[in-house]
């Protein structure tokens, strides 16, 4: 009971902050733009390629911004309080660490699985949609792969809103966490061919990269697992949580 009251008071604080509902609304706005900008020439890169044509992972390309939009909704879950001061009331409300810090998990996962899902799925049905309008071979939800590449598309942002939290909670800075999430999905993917090979290996787990792999329903003969290929990546989002727990525990503030 306890625990569901602290979930309770975290869910309050985080739909009265207006920044929450903003973000939640550029991560839909802006994904579905994507989503409809990147299917304006699939016309033609079908022709140009139509061994390799993938309408599903064409139309969730869109998460390549949307996973930087909702880990910044996983960063404010955190430093939003650090930012006005008003963690260490909270902390006097709230004196187990743990606790505080296991509802702000809770309440980012639950949130950012639901915002994850319904931007998939929106996503998927507005590319087909477009996709019929050119008459370009189009994909339907129950074909093979493809209900299982939006839902765990869903899973792959809700992870990366889980990876912020940890971020947010370790930085307690809202720039400092977001200037490490950028780093880690768009320049260490970006500069790969400059790891030593005995490093390779951890780009088959990576956000951007190996992971993935999730959105595609023609396979990848680099990631030939790519459900293997998410667990990956979500373990490695759980270790940086247990970090932020251990470290959380530990300071004054």
């Amino acid at each position: 009971m306890i625990f569901a009251r602290t979930l309770h008071a975290e869910w309050i604080k985080f739909r009265s902050l207006r920044s929450s509902w903003y973000t939640l609304a550029t991560l839909l706005v802006v994904g579905l733009g994507i989503t409809a900008l990147s299917m304006g020439a699939a016309g033609a890169d079908q022709a140009e390629s139509p061994q390799d044509w993938d309408p599903t992972g064409r139309s969730l390309t869109t998460y390549i911004v949307a996973q930087l939009i909702i880990g910044v909704l996983g960063i404010l879950v955190v430093t939003s309080e650090y930012a006005t001061g008003l963690m260490a009331a909270t902390l006097g409300a709230t004196p187990r660490r743990h606790r505080l810090l296991a509802a702000k998990v809770v309440v980012a996962t639950a949130v950012a699985l639901v915002a994850g899902q319904v931007l998939m799925f929106a996503s998927f049905f507005l590319g087909q949609a477009v996709l019929i309008t050119q008459e370009v071979p189009n994909a339907q939800l129950g074909d093979p792969g493809v209900l299982s590449a939006v839902t765990g598309g869903g899973i792959y942002l809700s992870a990366i809103a889980l990876l912020a939290v940890g971020l947010g909670t370790i930085m307690r800075a809202t720039a400092g966490a977001l200037a490490t999430l950028v780093g880690i999905i768009f320049l260490v993917p970006a500069l790969q061919g400059l790891f030593p090979s005995w490093m390779q290996g951890l780009f088959a787990f990576w956000p951007t990269k190996g992971a993935a792999a999730i959105f595609a329903t023609v396979p990848d003969p680099a990631y030939p697992e790519p459900w293997l290929n998410l667990g990956g990546m979500c373990l490695g989002v759980a270790v940086v949580l247990a970090t932020a727990f251990a470290v959380f525990l530990r300071r004054d503030v």
